[in-house]
């Protein structure tokens, strides 16, 4: 696994840590803001999940779909009827 794509699930192992907090918290009827907050931390952390795994599909998978000359790898990228 490409280092990236591990950056990208120690993003989503640490989300699904605070999903079980945020169901917890709600469970036991704490305080909205601390929940929001929490959430906003997920959100958050899902946007840098989203982001490190596009710069990498962009980096490496679709540059290398470009420069293939197997049109199933271009159209599993996306690019097959433009390419």
């Amino acid at each position: 696994m490409h280092t990236e794509k591990q950056k990208a699930l120690t993003n989503f192992k640490k989300v699904q840590s605070l999903m079980g907090k945020m169901i917890k918290m709600t469970e036991n009827d704490e305080y909205c803001i601390d929940i929001m907050q929490q959430n906003l931390a997920a959100i958050g952390i899902l946007k840098s999940a989203h982001q490190i795994l596009m710069e990498n599909h962009l980096n490496h998978c679709f540059t290398t779909a470009m420069t293939s000359k197997q049109n199933k790898k271009k159209e599993q990228t996306g690019l097959g009827k433009w390419a």
